[in-house]
């Protein structure tokens, strides 16, 4: 059984805005990194069943990743509670994945959305 879910323009919205933690996965079959990066992945995800994986083929999905700015493929996103924590270019080892994976797990989402929130105020003066 895969670890991991196909994410399509239909299905994006749903998944994001969804508790938890998602990873996303942006990648295309021609993009060498991408395929390297792709065992790793699904290692990860099948050892982190409390998070949801998600893998964005950039070829079938023109639209969604040009909506996202993606200029470099493999980028991994990270969602918790529907607030982007984290986006880069490039793949990721293992240990950088599972250690990433740890501090997103350790982080206080309310401390985040309150800090998020105050840089939305306009500043006074």
């Amino acid at each position: 059984m895969k670890a991991t879910v196909d994410v399509t323009a239909k299905s994006f919205k749903e998944l994001v805005e969804k508790e938890g933690i998602v990873l996303l996965d942006w990648w295309a079959s021609w993009c060498g990194p991408c395929r390297a990066f792709a065992p790793v992945y699904e290692k990860v995800a099948g050892a982190h069943p409390d998070v949801t994986f998600g893998k964005i083929d950039t070829e079938a999905e023109q639209e969604l990743a040009a909506a996202f700015d993606i200029r470099s493929i493999p980028t991994l996103m990270i969602l918790r509670d529907n607030v982007l924590l984290f986006s880069q270019a490039g793949a990721l080892p293992e240990a950088a994945l599972e250690d990433l994976l740890r501090q997103v797990k350790a982080l206080d989402m309310d401390a985040v959305r309150a800090e998020l929130a105050s840089e939305k105020k306009p500043q006074a003066g």
